[in-house]
């Protein structure tokens, strides 16, 4: 596990989590065709994201290369676990339901949580992208960011795959779902 107070890993950790994100790279080209594990290195090893991969990692997610930002110059990675990790599910969607609920209030909210990972949740067109490379939430189902709209009116929206289908749905935010 990553040291939480400074966000930085050892040596062994990092040796560790860039063994785990090369394999996982090469296990997937199809979700990265143009794109080179020594480019991918360059980067990482230059950048403070690897805390946060980490941290990702160790909750059972499994990021990976997905694209390249022209703008920023970084790679980008989602979750591409199939499945919401058992860590990330039966949670509300941010803070402010959290607090909402009176009975039953779960342990965190998927806001929050991708927060303290060093992450934002995947809006609709990135998860829609993300189900292109795969079968991803074919039995669970992960909050996206909520168009600020709908979570104004108390709202939130997560999105699932069964039967090979995409299907982005609306619920309180106060509601047990995964990230």
């Amino acid at each position: 596990m990553a040291n939480n107070s400074n966000k930085m890993l050892s040596q062994e950790q990092r040796k560790n989590l860039l063994e785990v994100l090369q394999s996982r790279f090469e296990k997937n080209m199809h979700r990265h065709a143009d794109t080179t594990w020594a480019n991918v290195l360059e980067r990482l090893e230059v950048s403070e994201k690897l805390w946060s991969l980490a941290e990702m990692d160790t909750s059972g997610g499994e990021p990976d290369v997905v694209g390249y930002d022209l703008l920023t110059l970084e790679y980008i990675f989602f979750d591409c676990s199939t499945e919401s990790p058992t860590g990330r599910r039966s949670i509300c969607y941010d803070q402010e339901a959290l607090a909402s609920r009176k009975e039953n209030k779960p342990k965190n909210s998927a806001v929050g949580m991708a927060a303290k990972m060093g992450f934002e949740l995947l809006d609709e067109d990135q998860y829609q992208f993300l189900q292109t490379l795969g079968s991803f939430d074919t039995k669970t189902s992960s909050w996206i960011e909520a168009p600020q709209e709908i979570r104004a009116l108390g709202g939130a929206i997560f999105g699932d795959c069964p039967y090979g289908k995409v299907f982005i749905y609306h619920n309180g935010a106060e509601s047990y779902l995964c990230w």
